[in-house]
């Protein structure tokens, strides 16, 4: 089973590697963690700096723009196959 981590320990790693304290190899050692996942979340702190780890159940706004937005096309296409099936009955 995948270990969790808060998103407090994740800052803090990156914030060491992020300050030469050491290699992410060293860092990771340091910490305990693999450094596979340590480069993981290098990788989404510098994608997004301002949010990387948005946390359980929560979304980024853009993820969550994405979601609405999806929805929205879903709920239209079935109108749409509503109408036509209606045009078709009615001609």
């Amino acid at each position: 089973m995948a270990r969790q981590y808060s998103t407090e320990f994740k800052m803090e790693a990156i914030k060491r590697v992020e300050a030469s304290e050491g290699s992410v190899a060293s860092v990771a050692r340091e910490l305990g963690i693999k450094i596979n996942t340590l480069h993981g979340w290098l990788k989404r702190y510098r994608e997004k700096p301002e949010g990387p780890f948005p946390g359980s159940g929560k979304l980024s706004p853009d993820d969550e723009l994405i979601r609405k937005l999806e929805r929205q096309v879903r709920d239209l296409r079935e109108e749409n196959e509503i109408l036509k099936k209606a045009a078709a009955y009615f001609a």
